[in-house]
């Protein structure tokens, strides 16, 4: 195998001096045009092949390894965007495309000893191994009648429970609904005012819990176990409630109105402050430690801070924001345009990309899996499944009616669409 060597060009040797292993065999050594000296004699080995692919459209500076760090070809996203990429080199299990490979140090090599001692600990089989894997397919398992426009939906998995919210009521189905087209729900919650529109739900960390928001003048929180009930009743300053975001540890909750993000202490029920933010700029909202993002028709993304509430950055993504998610470490935003374009963000550093689609869409949808190996993507009638970070196509499907929501459970087991009456179940395929 050839080697890599780094000389400092200073105290010449002979070849002789260098070390046999890394020399050639003795018939074929020659001694170098310039010898040198062994302390500053360091090897590594051989990086992977360089590749000429072009990565997806930047909006920042950016290097190949930076983006592609298993070296996948995405040079397909500026044209057909969803087009075939190359296989996975690697299962990370979150996205950072800033992250570098390949990349190695003398010091990192084992010596003799450090080799033998490895040689003699067991192989760990392969059962025990615990592997983040991404699916090949999906397969249309069922469908939920919710007799009515499916806004938003929430998937529990334990018990695997899905949430179906509309107009007036909710509706809950077990998952023996979940395989089958013509089952009953299993209860269904229904809101005082009939005319209550749900918009956006949140379920809680623990699937305890349930919040919804919409066009109701307040926020509703509810309790699902052991039987689903309304634990309290959120007066809301504004008319409309367009998205809802949740911190982690699920003590804040954030409410986006037209002009205004409302912050809530959620455990208190207590509303902390009317944050007023440009607008047109709060159709989206999400949350990522102590900043938390907005965006909307005026085709900017904000982020702010959430402790001194002063606006920390802005980017002019040109089209309108239809959606806002980030991957499980909080690491990256996601933004889908009305342009059916995804923006990639960093949530620390200045790192923007964007794969580029050429054509418009009313509802765009993002949901990233709780591994973190692939996300949702539904632009209209069609939902593509792409791996993170390298955005290839894992699979797609198509349904008969516009998407107007999407969720992923938490065990990453099913996939649920909601549309104009009813709501689609998939089982995920690995």
């Amino acid at each position: 195998m050839a080697a890599m060597f780094l000389r400092c060009g200073s105290h010449p040797l002979s070849a002789a001096e260098i070390p046999p292993t890394l020399c050639p065999s003795p018939a074929s050594r020659k001694p170098p045009s310039t010898a040198h000296c062994a302390k500053c004699l360091l090897w590594r080995p051989p990086g992977p092949p360089r590749r000429d692919s072009q990565p997806v459209t930047e909006m920042h500076s950016m290097t190949q390894q930076q983006w592609d760090p298993h070296g996948q070809d995405t040079s397909g996203l500026q044209s057909m965007w969803f087009s075939e990429a190359e296989p996975e080199g690697g299962t990370g299990s979150r996205f950072q495309p800033g992250d570098k490979t390949g990349q190695f140090s003398s010091s990192s090599l084992p010596n003799k000893e450090v080799w033998s001692f490895l040689k003699a600990i067991p192989p760990i089989p392969d059962e025990a191994v615990v592997k983040r894997k991404s699916p090949c397919g999906s397969w249309r398992v069922g469908t939920l009648h919710h007799g009515k426009r499916v806004n938003a939906i929430a998937v529990s998995s334990a018990p695997c429970h899905v949430y179906t919210c509309g107009t007036g009521y909710i509706r809950v189905w077990d998952e023996n609904a979940l395989h089958a087209s013509d089952r009953t729900p299993q209860a269904q919650l229904d809101f005082q005012d009939p005319r209550n529109r749900v918009l956006t739900c949140k379920l809680f960390p623990d699937e305890q819990s349930l919040i919804t928001g919409g066009m109701a003048r307040g926020l509703t929180l509810w309790d699902l176990a052991p039987t689903p009930q309304v634990r309290a009743q959120m007066a809301s300053t504004g008319s409309i409630c367009y998205s809802l975001a949740l911190s982690s540890d699920a003590h804040l909750c954030l409410a986006s109105f037209k002009g205004f993000v409302e912050i809530w202490d959620v455990q208190n029920q207590i509303l902390i402050r009317k944050h007023e933010v440009p607008p047109y700029a709060s159709r989206c909202v999400d949350i990522t430690g102590f900043k938390f993002w907005t965006g909307g028709e005026d085709t900017t993304l904000y982020s702010w801070d959430l402790r001194s509430y002063q606006k920390l950055q802005q980017h002019n993504l040109r089209h309108e924001i239809l959606s806002i998610t980030h991957d499980p470490s909080e690491e990256w935003i996601l933004a889908g345009l009305k342009m059916s374009d995804i923006v990639i963000l960093h949530a620390h550093r200045e790192e923007k990309y964007k794969a580029v689609v050429q054509r418009y869409t009313q509802h765009h949808n993002l949901k990233f899996a709780s591994c973190g190996t692939y996300f949702m993507a539904t632009l209209n009638e069609v939902i593509y499944c792409l791996a993170a970070p390298s955005l290839r196509r894992l699979f797609q499907a198509e349904e008969c009616y516009d998407i107007l929501c999407c969720e992923v459970s938490s065990d990453n087991r099913y996939m649920v669409t909601g549309s104009k009456d009813s709501a689609t179940v998939y089982q995920l395929l690995y």
